[in-house]
């Protein structure tokens, strides 16, 4: 209801917004900012996309919006961290550096209330595709960029059948990564990094498939 105030927790994860990319959907995030409050914020990497804006500039007012929310609830008090992902990759020479009250980070750890510590990484480290074949990376990202062209179509032609959403492009990365036993293969590794970093649990982005486990 209009006035209503946020709901405020303890903390909140965000990641894989892609600023500066037309999949964006940066209005969905301010109305979610605009109703949800958090004591700690974590920006959990590729909230900018600096490889589609170096291919094509797009910064439309909505996505200068979602910063100038995130700047303000800094203001406010909130502890904001941003943990770069490959697609900010440029954050990582700012480790440590402040930004209107929002700190750059690589990793960070989280103490939950209950006295759990979390990692929070972004998780392009732990993908081989990434580190050890670049181009085919920069390859899935423009295959990817076609297939949030068809999503845009899908979408359009499920509101005028007044079917609900449903993601294309979100089917289409999950299905084919697990052909290839991706996403078992990067939950072993952060597995392993959690256990070398002495942590009970790991909180990560960049494969885009939501999941507890």
């Amino acid at each position: 209801m209009p006035g209503a105030e946020p709901r405020t927790f303890r903390s909140m994860f965000i990641s894989d917004v892609h600023l500066g990319s037309k999949a964006a959907k940066a209005e969905f995030l301010i109305d979610f900012l605009r109703h949800h409050d958090a004591d700690i914020i974590y920006l959990v990497g590729d909230i900018v996309d600096g490889w589609r804006l170096r291919r094509n500039w797009h910064w439309p007012q909505s996505h200068n919006d979602v910063v100038q929310k995130l700047l303000r609830k800094a203001r406010k008090g909130a502890s904001i961290t941003y943990i770069a992902g490959n697609h900010d990759e440029f954050a990582r020479q700012f480790q440590g550096v402040h930004f209107g009250g929002i700190v750059v980070a690589d990793r960070a750890i989280h103490e939950t209330a209950d006295g759990k510590r979390l990692l929070v990484i972004h998780g392009d480290q732990f993908d081989t595709v990434v580190h050890n074949a670049r181009w085919l990376a920069y390859l899935g990202d423009y295959a990817y960029d076609a297939a949030m062209l068809v999503n845009r179509v899908v979408t359009r032609l499920r509101q005028l059948l007044g079917l609900p959403y449903w993601s294309f492009s979100s089917w289409a990365k999950v299905n084919v990564k697990k052909a290839v036993n991706f996403i078992g293969s990067f939950q072993t590794m952060l597995t392993e990094e959690a256990r070398r970093s002495h942590v009970d649990g790991v909180i990560c982005g960049h494969i885009h498939h939501a999941a507890i486990e």
